[in-house]
C-alpha cells in the first residue's frame, strides 16, 4: 500500500535495522518501547487487520519468527507477551504483533 509506513519500510523506502528479516516477514525494536524488548513481527504484504489474514504459510512463519526471538531475547522463562491489535484499535492499518518482555509471572487469583 502507497502511504503505509510499514510497506515503505518493507521495501527499503524507510531504512530500518532488523532484529530479522526474509522475504514474508520482517522484524524490528518499536519506536516507543514499554519494556526493554518490545519487538514488531511484521508480514511484509498489506494486511490491514487479523481478520483478513488468509496466508497460513505466512501465519506459520510469524510463528515461527516470535520463537526464534523469544529463545534469543532468553524471554522463554522470563515472561512475554503477543499483542495483535485489530478492528481500529491498531495505530497502523498494516496488521502486526508486538512481543513484548521481560514480564513476571502472573499473579493466580484467589
Amino acid at each position: 500500500m502507497k502511504d503505509c509506513i510499514f510497506c515503505k519500510i518493507a521495501g527499503h523506502e524507510i531504512p530500518k535495522e532488523f532484529s530479522y528479516e526474509d522475504m514474508d516477514v520482517m522484524a524490528f525494536p518499536d519506536i516507543n518501547p514499554i519494556s526493554s524488548v518490545h519487538i514488531l513481527i511484521i508480514p511484509k504484504e498489506h494486511i490491514k487487520d487479523f481478520m483478513d489474514f488468509r496466508n497460513s504459510s505466512v501465519l506459520e512463519k510469524v510463528k515461527d519468527v516470535i520463537q526464534k526471538i523469544v529463545k534469543e531475547q532468553k524471554l522463554e522463562d522470563r515472561g512475554y507477551r503477543i499483542v495483535v491489535n485489530g478492528g481500529g484499535a491498531q495505530v497502523i492499518d498494516h496488521l502486526h504483533f508486538h512481543l513484548i518482555g521481560p514480564l513476571g509471572k502472573a499473579v493466580p487469583m484467589e
